[in-house]
């Protein structure tokens, strides 16, 4: 299982939930994937978007030497697999977590993201040390837990400072291309042999009424479509309910070795 984060996230958001997992359900094995200008897959070749960075994705399937069963994706890293999907030539296992198939104004991809790209944006290039970073995030309106995550983000320069890693231009070049692309029709015509299964967030806003009705509907009509909404979380599904999404990964893998 392909475990892909979200914009401004890392690999380092599902190592626990991964470790669960493959505890849970030995048959499996799990890679934590820093998606393009994350992490420590910064300095990528443009263009930055939904396709490439699902090809990059691609590429390292391609190099591992056991098959890919399923993905999982949270937000940005949703649509990530569906594309990664599309470009393969087998089924998949797909979790959508907090994920919408459907455009959206870029401003609303993520409200928390749009804002924290902003904010970002308007900052200083370097700060003395990571407290200064959360300090300054913190300062420009955003809860520390927020701070604390943007500064998974940061890199070690040889004087002892510290810079933001990704490159923000490719992060809004990413932000808009997830915002305007539709992957409804991969939801609903998947690959043979494949399952979906959307997770959301009962508290989110990231699936509009209308998403909801429609992937409800969808689920009763096709077995292979399958929705799950954790009512007490919001977008952070992986934070707000990890116990509820370990039994639903581990239940599913249970079921489909």
């Amino acid at each position: 299982m392909i475990f892909l984060h979200g914009i401004l996230g890392t690999r380092a958001n599902w190592r626990g939930i991964a470790r669960r997992f493959v505890k849970a359900c030995p048959d499996w094995g799990a890679i934590l994937v820093d998606l393009r200008e994350h992490g420590d897959s910064l300095a990528q070749a443009p263009p930055h978007s939904l396709k490439t960075t699902a090809a990059d994705v691609l590429g390292l399937e391609q190099a591992l030497s056991l098959p890919v069963r399923g993905a999982l994706g949270h937000s940005f890293g949703g649509k990530v697999a569906l594309e990664w999907l599309a470009m393969r030539d087998m089924g998949a296992e797909i979790w959508l977590i907090d994920s919408s198939p459907s455009p959206k104004a870029t401003e609303e991809a993520s409200s928390v993201t749009a804002v924290v790209l902003t904010i970002l944006e308007g900052l200083k290039k370097g700060w003395p040390s990571r407290e200064a970073f959360v300090q300054s995030v913190v300062e420009a309106g955003q809860p520390e837990a927020i701070a604390q995550w943007l500064a998974m983000n940061l890199n070690r320069n040889e004087d002892g400072s510290r810079s933001f890693g990704p490159d923000l231009s490719a992060i809004r070049s990413l932000i808009e291309d997830y915002a305007k692309t539709d992957l409804w029709p991969m939801v609903e015509s998947p690959p043979v042999g494949s399952t979906i299964h959307a997770v959301i967030g009962g508290r989110s806003a990231m699936f509009s009424r209308m998403d909801r009705a429609r992937m409800q509907a969808l689920a009763e009509r096709d077995s292979r479509v399958f929705v799950h909404v954790l009512e007490d979380s919001d977008h952070w599904v992986h934070i707000d309910a990890t116990d509820e999404l370990v039994a639903l990964l581990t239940s599913a893998a249970g079921e489909q070795p």
